[in-house]
């Protein structure tokens, strides 16, 4: 079953998506500041994201809604398929050292 989240029908709905990827980033969580209120009116009402700039990084970026910039579908393409490729280089690794693994064991 997958986890879902209730929006109060007054609010706005999100622009972005949770893991969406954008030009600053991966999207890990978003947050909302209602008019009225004391964030809203300190830092602006809205949608706000926390974004990672790439996976394997131990920063977090906040932006408004209206600072990011989402990617185009060829630049989602090709990062996409990067990671693809990163991923199957991986794997190929891991299936040379299980092979030399088991080598050793039916020669051991």
């Amino acid at each position: 079953m997958q986890p879902t989240i209730s929006i109060p029908q007054h609010w706005e709905y999100p622009r972005f998506a949770m893991e969406q990827r954008t030009k600053h980033g991966i999207i890990l969580g978003l947050y909302y500041y209602p008019n009225g209120t004391e964030l809203a009116e300190q830092f602006g009402g809205g949608w706000r994201y926390a974004l990672m700039p790439h996976r394997n990084s131990d920063e977090l970026f906040h932006f408004q809604e209206n600072q990011i910039q989402p990617l185009t579908p060829e630049e989602l393409f090709n990062k996409i398929t990067a990671e693809i490729d990163f991923y199957q280089q991986q794997i190929s690794i891991l299936n040379r050292q299980l092979t030399v693994l088991t080598e050793g064991a039916t020669n051991g």
